[in-house]
């Protein structure tokens, strides 16, 4: 094992890919000659030249569309949105076409694209660059969402999606293309299976359900609580966000007996409340006390970096948030 970046690990995971299958192609603003905006893509023009890595015009409409029509005829597309904020200038293609072909075709026609790109605050970019956008996604079926939040999760679960046959969203937080992680050498094949949630730290006082940048966060608030308080959290890594592993998430409520499900982008009718609608319906008599979601307040990101961090429900907030549910434990 090695310790490298996340955009090196999506970097290996695309050239890889694009290695193994011709079919495999990218498009998108910018991907090519200069290799991205958050230089993802770098060095991928040099190898692959200009007809498996497109660049485009500011289209997102078009080459959506382009990428949708190739998927069903047989090619492998990976489409970048500089951000993903942008799905909103495309979203016919998306969800009235890429992820309806199959089901209105009777199972006749796949469509094997990977729509990703970078989504989140954190950056100060405002209030249209740095919207979370997996619950926008997670409401139309015919589309898989992943949210990885570690350089190893990026790659496997990149290649598993590449290789799927359905339409498949990739979300990166641009808060983290630069933490890093251990990785298997280069060119050792890495697959992370598509609808398997990851326990990344065991505990048995309270379970804390999140994904993407937002895990950190939460692995960061349960070292802390731990340290300062005794309280042990049990920290749940979703990273597949369609479909939902609730398995996992059930079994470690057994243990604990209590729910938090956590997330960046607002609670209003988030991934969190479906996580918490779930446990209600399907699993109540594991918990010992209400089930509660934690995300952002119902307002746009601003510029102002205070502001910013006010809105963001990260370490701070966290630990608020189980601090009031496990308010006998602490004292």
């Amino acid at each position: 094992m090695r310790t490298t970046t996340f955009i090196q690990a999506i970097n290996e995971a695309l050239k890889e890919e694009m290695r193994r299958d011709e079919s495999v192609f990218l498009i998108g603003e910018d991907v090519g000659r200069y290799g991205g905006l958050f230089r993802v893509t770098r060095n991928l023009f040099e190898e692959f030249g200009e007809d498996r890595v497109i660049d485009t015009p500011i289209s997102e409409q078009g080459f959506m569309g382009m990428a949708t029509g190739a998927a069903i005829v047989g090619m492998r597309p990976i489409v970048e949105l500089m951000y993903m904020d942008f799905f909103l200038v495309c979203a016919d293609q998306i969800f009235n076409q890429a992820a309806k072909m199959h089901y209105m075709t009777g199972g006749l026609v796949n469509v094997p694209m990977v729509i990703r790109g970078q989504h989140g605050g954190g950056k100060r970019y405002g209030s249209q660059h740095s919207q979370c956008v997996e619950s926008a996604f997670a409401q139309w079926p015919g589309i898989k969402v992943l949210a990885p939040s570690t350089p190893y999760d990026a790659k496997g679960l990149l290649v598993s999606a590449i290789r799927d046959n359905n339409p498949v969203v990739f979300i990166e937080h641009k808060m983290l293309y630069f933490t890093r992680g251990e990785l298997p050498e280069a060119g050792e094949e890495l697959i992370v299976p598509i609808g398997k949630a990851d326990v990344k730290r065991e505990g048995k006082d309270l379970t804390l359900v999140s994904f993407s940048y937002t895990l950190l966060e939460a692995l960061e608030a349960a070292e802390e609580l731990q340290a300062e308080y005794g309280i042990d959290v049990e920290v749940v890594d979703l990273r597949s966000i369609v479909p939902l592993d609730t398995e996992t998430i059930y079994t470690s409520v057994e243990k604990t007996g209590r729910l938090l499900a956590v997330h960046e982008s607002q609670s209003n009718c988030g991934i969190g409340s479906e996580i918490v609608a779930r446990i209600y319906e399907e699993a109540p008599h594991l918990l010992k006390a209400p089930a509660r979601r934690l995300g952002m307040a119902p307002a746009s990101l601003p510029v102002s970096q205070k502001l910013e961090e006010e809105l963001l429900p990260w370490k701070k907030n966290i630990k608020a948030a189980v601090l009031e549910m496990l308010q006998p434990v602490a004292a």
